[in-house]
């Protein structure tokens, strides 16, 4: 894992400070502040999930260290905005990790680009709009008056006059009474909330989210969703959830207890056990850990909690996990080593565990030994590759090569799916669903890229390359 560094990205003129963890060859996870706040919102979470991913903690424009957008701070723009960061700085779908007002423009920018987002974990998500009675009494009055210039100026000296004041009144908006947030955190996060010359944006995105009302929207978003509240919330009410609960009932909602609008602060455990599950991160054991004994039980169950955040797990719960990873066999290759060769007759499907898979292939003419072969894509943990062998038996598409930190790769064998599609007919067809469902979200991606790029790999070429045509329905009515 490297160390945090702190980037600058440029998406049409706006400037967006980020600070980045993690392996940059793995998959982005983009965390979204909420109202007030900055990167630092989300820095409980930063450790756990850079061991999986490449986190990329924003500070949306006019907090931290980004500048106000020129124009009128709207959700919409912040989906916006974030969307050409995404296809910036991502070879794929990314999960979304977003808080508060982040949750709200989370959902919006998955409504409005569901082919950039893979899954998203939402803790505290504004849905309505309408904050809680406590906020709007105390303190939208004065969120309104900063607004203008007089206000803000009145605002910053009340302010820092009275700090011990205002901190007595906000702190029940935001924590919960048996909240454990450590002093250090606390401050931090209510420096944020002070920092000068923001009150305009602050204003803007009050009113931002009450024009966003999400509701009647949520049954749309299709996307795996975590969400996660503190059930003595008194910023974002509760009766939120119910929204969600109502409209959305794919999403899996939590409710914490002892926790208030900071659950990854106030109840770190047990959030981050929750994010875990829902995103295959083995928390309990570390770092997923390669055993040279591939029927043991813990590889099993290592793998089914892979398995949740993969192209093949998606949606399936612990139990259909575990029987899944129980008909997969585990194999280790080493820097540059051979996994399958394009010539070779295939019946196995891969599922890329740990390290990267590179793809050789030549997109002229994709199914073919020539010598134009070359790198055209690395496939990361969690995604699939071989479906297409696995079906139809017949030969690659393209070489595929351990990468630059070699390979672990779990192997579904066409005889084992049959088997499982046999024993459990519902996991069989979420299984082939979720197959389904990965190829047509990879081949929107590469569509959507090719379209907003001005240069760049030819789109048909592209996906000639991971989905040939006469393959694609060839042994589907087989099977």
């Amino acid at each position: 894992m490297t160390s945090n560094i702190m980037a600058v990205y440029k998406i049409n003129d706006q400037a967006v400070h980020v600070e980045e963890s993690g392996n940059p060859n793995r998959q982005i996870a983009l965390l979204i502040h909420g109202w007030s706040s900055s990167s630092y919102a989300l820095s409980p979470l930063m450790e756990m999930l850079s061991k999986r991913f490449r986190c990329m903690a924003v500070d949306l424009p006019g907090y931290g260290k980004s500048p106000k957008f020129a124009g009128k701070t709207t959700i919409p723009a912040y989906a916006d905005l974030l969307a050409g960061l995404i296809e910036q700085v991502a070879e794929g779908p990314v999960v979304l990790i977003g808080h508060s007002m982040g949750g709200m423009i989370s959902l919006t920018l998955t409504e409005r680009y569901p082919m950039l987002v893979d899954r998203t974990v939402l803790i505290c998500p504004t849905i309505t709009g309408k904050l809680s009675n406590y906020i709007n009494l105390f303190v939208s009055p004065i969120t309104a008056a900063e607004r203008f210039k007089v206000g803000q100026i009145i605002s910053g000296w009340v302010s820092n006059a009275v700090v011990g004041i205002t901190d007595r009144i906000m702190r029940p908006a935001s924590f919960a009474q048996r909240t454990v947030i450590t002093e250090d955190e606390y401050v931090r996060l209510r420096s944020d909330a002070r920092q000068p010359n923001q009150g305009t944006v602050r204003a803007e995105c009050y009113r931002a989210m009450r024009e966003n009302d999400l509701s009647g929207r949520l049954g749309n978003i299709e996307t795996p969703s975590l969400v996660i509240w503190g059930a003595e919330d008194n910023t974002v009410p509760l009766r939120d959830s119910g929204v969600v609960a109502d409209e959305w009932p794919e999403a899996e909602l939590r409710i914490l207890p002892k926790a208030g609008h900071w659950p990854h602060f106030e109840r770190p455990d047990a959030t981050k056990r929750l994010i875990a599950s829902f995103l295959g991160l083995p928390i309990l054991r570390g770092n997923l850990h390669v055993s040279s004994n591939d029927d043991s039980l813990a590889q099993i169950e290592e793998a089914a909690a892979f398995l949740a955040h993969s192209d093949l797990g998606s949606n399936l719960n612990l139990t259909q996990r575990k029987r899944l990873a129980s008909q997969c066999t585990r194999r280790i290759f080493k820097v540059g080593e051979t996994i399958v060769k394009v010539s070779d007759r295939g019946n196995e499907m891969f599922i890329i565990q740990d390290g990267t898979v590179d793809v050789w292939a030549d997109p002229d003419s994709p199914g073919e030994n020539t010598s134009n072969m070359r790198q055209v894509a690395t496939l990361r943990p969690g995604q699939i590759t071989g479906e297409m062998a696995l079906f139809d038996e017949g030969t690659r598409s393209a070489n595929l090569v351990a990468g630059a930190n070699g390979a672990v790769v779990l192997v579904l064998h066409r005889d084992q799916m049959q088997d499982l599609c046999e024993a459990d007919p519902t996991l069989g067809t979420r299984v082939l669903w979720n197959m389904s469902r990965a190829i047509s979200l990879r081949v929107r991606f590469i569509q959507w890229q090719n379209r907003n790029r001005t240069s760049g790999s030819n789109t048909e070429e592209t996906i000639r390359m991971f989905v040939p045509p006469a393959k694609l329905f060839e042994g589907l009515s087989a099977d």
